[in-house]
């Protein structure tokens, strides 16, 4: 058989969901990065309670949508697979360089960048790779990709950048050796500057936890 994969380049189109307004009133503009599963639209319910006036949320959307079981009813997304990780990932990365383009961010606000399960690695890697100068950059129930080091983090240090970690202590997903492991990684790549919560419950977001984030 004469195989070849070959690839292609092209425009595409893809969505994202936003609450509430950007106004001179907004003080937070978050970009929340869902879970694999998750449509952007329904991901902004977690933060549906934050402040309105003060807190502008966007939701980029994943772009591998699929039918999340046999009764093809209800749409989830995937940010990325296994299956051609490095160009799926630099697509995602163009998207939401085009996302933030589109946002116009004033410099009044703070930028608060969040990734949720899956969308740890999206978070990370785009603030990694952009240089993202956010106020906050916060990893809730994910895993930070091995590829980055420490030193891919240094501006957000410089930056004074706050940067928080979230866990569910009984986290479906999270073995103790890997809890180990991720505790460790996250103090040699943050320099022991992050905070690392750890809360009861398992591999969910909790709407309280979002709110204690402006506290």
């Amino acid at each position: 058989m004469d195989y070849s994969e070959n690839t292609v380049s092209y425009t595409t189109t893809n969505s994202y969901a936003t609450l509430n307004s950007l106004t001179d009133q907004t003080k937070n503009v978050w970009i929340v990065l869902h879970g694999i599963g998750y449509l952007s639209r329904y991901f902004l319910r977690y933060f549906d309670e934050l402040p309105p006036q003060e807190n502008y949320i966007i939701a980029p959307q994943a772009p591998s949508k699929y039918y999340l079981n046999n009764k093809f009813r209800h749409v989830g997304a995937s940010w990325l697979t296994k299956e051609d990780t490095e160009q799926e990932t630099q697509n995602v990365l163009s998207y939401l360089d085009a996302v933030y383009s589109a946002l116009s961010i004033p410099k009044s606000c703070n930028l608060i960048v969040l990734g949720y399960s899956q969308g740890v690695s999206i978070a990370t890697r785009w603030v990694a790779s952009r240089k993202i100068a956010c106020n906050h950059l916060v990893l809730y129930a994910g895993g930070i990709p091995t590829e980055l080091e420490a030193s891919n983090f240094d501006f957000l240090m410089e930056n004074h950048t706050k940067v928080t970690t979230l866990v569910g202590n009984a986290d479906e997903y999270l073995t103790e050796e890997k809890q180990a492991s991720e505790i460790k990684k996250i103090n040699q790549l943050f320099k022991g500057e992050a905070e690392q919560i750890f809360f009861e419950g398992g591999h969910e977001v909790k709407k309280e936890l979002i709110l204690n984030l402006i506290q």
